[in-house]
C-alpha cells in the first residue's frame, strides 16, 4: 500500500491516571486513534501488576500524583521491566525527576499526546524527534 499509514511500534498502552474524567477521555481518544488500551487504572499496585504480567505493554502513560501512592513507583517498575514510560502530570516540569523518557505537562491538547507518543516511537527507533510540543519535556536524547 503506497499511501498507507506507517505501522506503529507503540500500540498497546497502559494508562495510570487518578482523575476519572481525564482517564476516561484519554482512553477513548486513544482507542479512536487506533491504540489498544490494555488497562486504565488509578492504582500503583494494579499498574505494576499489569507491567509485570505476561501481556505486552508498549508504553505506560503515568500520572505522578495517584490516590494510593506515587506514579514514580510505576515508572520505576516499568523501567525495570524494559517498558518505556511517559509521565503525564500537572506538576511543574522543573520538579519532575527524570525517571521516564519524558514528561507531558497537563493540561495538554490531545494532539500533543499523539505527538508525544510519536516522539517516544522515534526515540525507541534511535531517531531524533521533530516538532517537540512545548508541553513535552524529554529526559532522554535519541539513542
Amino acid at each position: 500500500m503506497l499511501f498507507g499509514k506507517k505501522k506503529r511500534r507503540i500500540v498497546r498502552l497502559l494508562i495510570v491516571e487518578d482523575e476519572p474524567l481525564l482517564a476516561f477521555d484519554t482512553e477513548h481518544f486513544l482507542i479512536e486513534e487506533g491504540f489498544v488500551v490494555v488497562a486504565t487504572t488509578d492504582s500503583v499496585g494494579e499498574a505494576i501488576g499489569h507491567i509485570i504480567a505476561p501481556d505486552t505493554i508498549d508504553l505506560v502513560l503515568v500520572d505522578l500524583g495517584l490516590a494510593d501512592g506515587n506514579g514514580a513507583d510505576v515508572a520505576h517498575a516499568a523501567r525495570a521491566q524494559g517498558v518505556p514510560a511517559l509521565l503525564v502530570t500537572g506538576r511543574s516540569l522543573d520538579e519532575v525527576e527524570a525517571i521516564a523518557l519524558g514528561c507531558l505537562s497537563k493540561p495538554y491538547p490531545q494532539r500533543d499526546l499523539l505527538r508525544a507518543i510519536a516522539i517516544v516511537e522515534a526515540l525507541l527507533d534511535g531517531k531524533a524527534p521533530r516538532r517537540v510540543p512545548a508541553s513535552l519535556k524529554l529526559f532522554q536524547p535519541a539513542a
